[in-house]
C-alpha cells in the first residue's frame, strides 16, 4: 500500500567549535527549502525510511509529558498543535522545532549531528508525524580515469534518533500512553535522552512486558487445554507467524485477531476469552517486541564461542539437559553439522597417522 506525504521538511544540524582551549561548541541549524517537491524519488525515500523505522526492533512507546517546563518557552506539543490547527505552516513549525532541538543538543557534550527530517504522512488509514536525525556517512567512488573521490550520503539504516507520533491516536486519546514510538537509546545513559527532552516525551506502555505476558498467556493456554506436544508447538508457531506479519506491516498485535488466528472454535478453548478470564495485564491492541515472541518457539543461547538454538518441542527428547553436571546431550545431529564433525575427525586422524613417534631416550 502506498504512502501519502502531506508535508516534509529537511534541515541540517552541525557543530561549530568556539574555543579550542575549552572545547566549547555551538550547534548550527541550516534551514532547508521551504517547499520540497514531492517527486517519485522523495516519495520512495520516505517510504523506505518508514519501512526502516518499522523494522527497528528496539522501540519504546510513550506520551507527551504533563510536567511543566522550567521556562516559558514553547514545547514541541505546542508547536505541533499550532500546525495541526493550521495556525502556522509546516515549514515554520519545522524551523521552530529545529531551534528547540538545537537548544537541547547544546546542553549535552554529544556529537549528534546530521539532517533533521520532519514528515507528516498517511499510511493504511493512519496519520503520522515522523521526526528524526539522519546521520551522514562518507563513501568513496572511482571515475573512469581511476581517480578516487569521496562524498557523503544519508545513512538511513543507522538512524537511532527518531520518533513517530500517531496523530489519530493522540487526537482521539490524548491521555493514552503509546501514541509516540521512539527508538531506544544505547546502554548506560541513553544518547537519546536529549531527543526525548526535545519532544517532551515520557515512556508509557512497555512493549517488552506486554510481549512477555503474551508469551506466558499462550503457554498457560496450551497447558490448561491439555494440548499434546505437537499441538502446543503448532499454537506457538501460529502466534509467532501472526506477530511477524504484524511487525512487518507496522501493525499492533490484536488479542481478538490472534485468538481467531489460533483457530479455536470451542468457547472453552478461545484464547481471547481465556485472557479475559485470567485477567492478564494485556491491552486489547499493543505493539510488541519480536525478539521476545521468538523465544516462544525456540531456546537459544550464546557464550564462550558456542551458539545453540533449537525448537522447544525437541527439549527432553532430542535435546536433554543434565542439571547435575551442567551438560547438554544432543541426539539426531543436523546433517550439515554431522558432515563437518565427521570431516574434522577424519582430518585429525590423518594428522595423527602422519606424525612420527617421538624417539625414546635411554
Amino acid at each position: 500500500m502506498s504512502l501519502q506525504i502531506s508535508n516534509i521538511a529537511l534541515h541540517f544540524l552541525s557543530k561549530q567549535l568556539l574555543s579550542t582551549d575549552e572545547g566549547t561548541a555551538t550547534v548550527n541549524l541550516t534551514h532547508g527549502p521551504e517547499n520540497i517537491e514531492l517527486t517519485p524519488k522523495v516519495e520512495q525515500f520516505i517510504s523506505s525510511l518508514h519501512q526502516i523505522y518499522n523494522a527497528k526492533a528496539s522501540k519504546a512507546y510513550g506520551r507527551f509529558s504533563s510536567m511543566p517546563t522550567p521556562s516559558d518557552k514553547a514545547k514541541f506539543i505546542d508547536l505541533m498543535t499550532s500546525y495541526n490547527e493550521q495556525q502556522q505552516s509546516f515549514f515554520d513549525f519545522s524551523i521552530q522545532a529545529g531551534n528547540l532541538l538545537k537548544q537541547e543538543l547544546e546542553k549535552y557534550d554529544l556529537d549528534e549531528t546530521g539532517y533533521l527530517l520532519m514528515c507528516h504522512y498517511e499510511f493504511m488509514g493512519g496519520r503520522y508525524l515522523l521526526v528524526g536525525i539522519i546521520p551522514v556517512s562518507e563513501h568513496y567512488s572511482v571515475d573512469k580515469q581511476l581517480h578516487i573521490a569521496s562524498n557523503q550520503h544519508l545513512d538511513t539504516q543507522k538512524i537511532q534518533l527518531a520518533a513517530r507520533i500517531d496523530l489519530f491516536d493522540y487526537q482521539q486519546n490524548p491521555a493514552g500512553d503509546r501514541y509516540i514510538s521512539f527508538i531506544k537509546g544505547r546502554a548506560g545513559r541513553k544518547v537519546s535522552d536529549f531527543f526525548l527532552d526535545f519532544l517532551g516525551c515520557e515512556e508509557g506502555l512497555n512493549a517488552k512486558e506486554q510481549s512477555q505476558t503474551l508469551v506466558q498467556a499462550v503457554e498457560d493456554f496450551v497447558s490448561v487445554n491439555q494440548l499434546d506436544a505437537d499441538e502446543k508447538q503448532q499454537t506457538r508457531k501460529e502466534m509467532l507467524n501472526y506477530c511477524k506479519e504484524q511487525k512487518s506491516s507496522g501493525q499492533d498485535v490484536s488479542l481478538k485477531e490472534l485468538s481467531n488466528t489460533l483457530g479455536a472454535t470451542d468457547e472453552n478453548k478461545d484464547f481471547y476469552g481465556f485472557c479475559q478470564q485470567q485477567n492478564y495485564p494485556l491491552a486489547e491492541n499493543f505493539p510488541h517486541e519480536q525478539a521476545v515472541i521468538n523465544k516462544a518457539t525456540k531456546y537459544s543461547g550464546y557464550g564462550n564461542g558456542i551458539s545453540i538454538s533449537f525448537e522447544r518441542s525437541h527439549f527432553g527428547q532430542d535435546v536433554v539437559y543434565n542439571q547435575a553436571n551442567d551438560s547438554l546431550t544432543i541426539y539426531k545431529i543436523p546433517p550439515n553439522l554431522k558432515d563437518q564433525l565427521v570431516a574434522l575427525l577424519q582430518t585429525q586422524a590423518q594428522n595423527q597417522a602422519q606424525t612420527p613417534p617421538a624417539e625414546s631416550e635411554f
